[in-house]
Order: structure tokens, then C-alpha cells, then sequence
């Protein structure tokens, strides 16, 4: 097994949680992530709360938003659910932000790139969500909708993006970036999702 994890210097995978979110979209991701490709996981809070998925899982968080650091993270990944859909989060707008800053890839699916775009960072990067219309609907200060691609998932500058009908893509676009040397691994897992069904 590869310990290298490309070029992010650290192993850890986080995943931030809010009430409602979606369990799936990022489940596969996480999974493979910690039992193919070697990544601690962990869970972030918007505080140290117990968090409610919307299939009425029960986490407590690893740790608060607020004791996040950039530097500890191979990247940070955003599930969907209702959350993102009430406006924007100043301490998640920051924390993106700070792991462009620290080059540090961020991935978002179906609602939560609703916090990609509060933060800025879909007004410069080829991007996709949950159909054309959907981010103007809710974040008035976008300005990429000339960037926006009706794709499954894409990767630009640091930035994953997915629908929420593509949870297999998006965790293949996060494997693409954190471990691009296991790419028989990463193109074993899509096959495999794409037919549906075992030989």
C-alpha cells in the first residue's frame, strides 16, 4: 500500500458535518479512502454538538470548526444536506479559504457547493452542482455561471465539485487528487460502480 498520499504531507482526511447533512454523498469517498488508499478520516463540527444526518445517523464530532487547521488536512470534504441551502457560514467560507490558501484541496457536493460559491471559489474554476440556476437561486454574489459545466464531477485549481447524483464520481475525483499514482486502484473502483453489478 502506498504511504505517500501524493503531495498533501499529511494523512488525514476530514469530513465536516452539519445537522441534516446527507450521509451518503460522502460515505464512499471516506470509506475507500480509509480502507484502499491508507487515510486517517476524521469529523469535523460546526461545534462539538451531536450532529443528525438526514437517514437519522447520530456523530459526535472529532473536533469544532473553530480547531480546524489547514495544515493538518490532505483535504476537506462537504457532503450535502439542508444546511447550505440558509445562506452563508462565515467560519466554513473561512476555512475553504484558508485551505486554498494553504494549497489544500476542498471537494463539495450537491448543496454544500453552495458553500464553495459564499466563499468565492467557483467564481474563477470550471464547476458543476445540482443543475444551471441552482447556485444563482441561493448565492447572489456568484459570478462563474460562465464556468459552470453540467458534468457528474470536475476538479479545478484545488476544487472538486459534483452533482448529487454522482457520489461515485466525486469520490473518484477526490481519489484523483490525493493519491494520482494509484490509478489502477481508482479506475478498478469506477469499473466497478459503472456496471452495477459483480462477474
Amino acid at each position: 500500500m502506498s504511504t505517500s498520499h501524493g503531495t498533501m504531507g499529511t494523512s488525514t482526511a476530514y469530513v465536516l458535518l452539519a445537522n441534516g447533512y446527507a450521509d451518503w454523498e460522502a460515505a464512499s469517498a471516506l470509506a475507500e479512502l480509509r480502507r484502499t488508499f491508507g487515510f486517517r478520516t476524521q469529523t469535523i463540527g460546526m461545534d462539538m454538538n451531536l450532529i443528525t444526518s438526514m437517514g437519522g445517523m447520530n456523530v459526535l464530532p472529532d473536533i469544532a470548526l473553530s480547531k480546524f487547521t489547514p495544515e493538518s488536512a490532505a483535504i476537506l470534504i462537504l457532503p450535502g444536506g439542508e444546511a447550505w441551502i440558509h445562506g452563508e457560514i462565515d467560519a466554513v467560507s473561512e476555512a475553504v479559504i484558508a485551505m486554498i490558501a494553504a494549497e489544500r484541496p476542498v471537494a463539495a457536493i450537491c448543496a454544500a457547493t453552495l458553500a464553495l460559491a459564499h466563499a468565492g471559489l467557483l467564481n474563477d474554476r470550471l464547476h458543476t452542482s445540482n443543475g444551471r440556476g441552482f447556485i444563482d437561486k441561493h448565492v447572489p454574489e456568484y459570478c462563474g455561471q460562465k464556468l459552470y459545466r453540467s458534468s457528474h464531477a470536475i476538479t479545478d485549481h484545488l476544487v472538486i465539485t459534483a452533482n448529487g447524483l454522482a457520489p461515485v464520481a466525486f469520490a473518484a475525483e477526490i481519489f484523483r487528487m490525493l493519491v494520482p499514482e494509484r490509478k489502477r486502484d481508482i479506475e478498478m473502483y469506477t469499473n466497478l460502480y459503472a456496471r452495477g453489478a459483480f462477474d
